[in-house]
């Protein structure tokens, strides 16, 4: 067995801490790094990247089985992405409140009906992010207000055919892929209300033509 020495330090997990500063700060994120003591009990730096925001996600639901995707360009990764709803959503306030508005935001829709089915961590090597995702139901259609920093275009696809493209690849967004795969799960194992595990596993619903790719 490895003898490992540790200096002192602050203990998170198999890792020691011994100070930290904050690298970098703009509106909407953090990036801290720690001098640590790694498992190996090598020295080491270790930066993670804080948001200020939560991520939110929303499977917006039709009652003929069909669902919203929101397709806009990705600057970090410099590419054109289909998406379900997504944004984040202040810290403090109360993740219903915001996946309402971002739902409006991008989209138009509002919805008489939610339910909160998935809560994940994002991309957690690197970030302390953490999401939760609502679907809508009850849909009804208003006008969008997207942010400056949003230019959206949107098509209404049947959720299998969202399901198709998500695992064939030309979705790749993972928060959209996680609920994509929960809510599949969740209608096909009864754990969802009866009328919105009908309008998944329903395969009406024509797909209407796709937007840029």
């Amino acid at each position: 067995m490895t003898s490992r020495k540790r200096r002192a330090g602050t203990e998170r997990g198999p890792w020691t801490v011994h100070g930290e500063k904050l690298a970098y700060q703009n509106p909407w994120m953090k990036v801290r790094e720690y001098d640590v003591t790694r498992p190996d009990g090598k020295p080491g730096l270790y930066g993670v990247m804080e948001p200020e925001n939560l991520a939110i996600g929303i499977l917006p639901l039709f009652a003929d089985g069909t669902v919203m995707l929101v397709g806009q360009y990705r600057f970090a990764l410099d590419c054109w992405s289909w998406e379900l709803p997504e944004g984040g959503g202040p810290l403090n306030e109360p993740p219903l409140d915001s996946a309402k508005r971002e739902l409006a935001e991008e989209t138009g829709l509002e919805a008489a009906n939610w339910l909160e089915f998935l809560q994940l961590d994002m991309s957690n090597s690197i970030t302390n992010e953490r999401a939760v995702a609502f679907i809508a139901w009850d849909i009804s259609q208003g006008e969008a207000e997207p942010e400056g920093t949003e230019d959206i275009e949107t098509r209404r696809v049947p959720f299998a055919a969202a399901l198709r493209e998500a695992m064939d690849g030309r979705i790749r967004d993972a928060f959209t892929l996680a609920m994509l795969l929960k809510a599949d799960y969740m209608a096909r194992h009864g754990e969802l209300p009866e009328a919105v595990s009908r309008a998944i596993l329903n395969p009406a619903g024509k797909e209407e033509p796709h937007g840029p790719s």
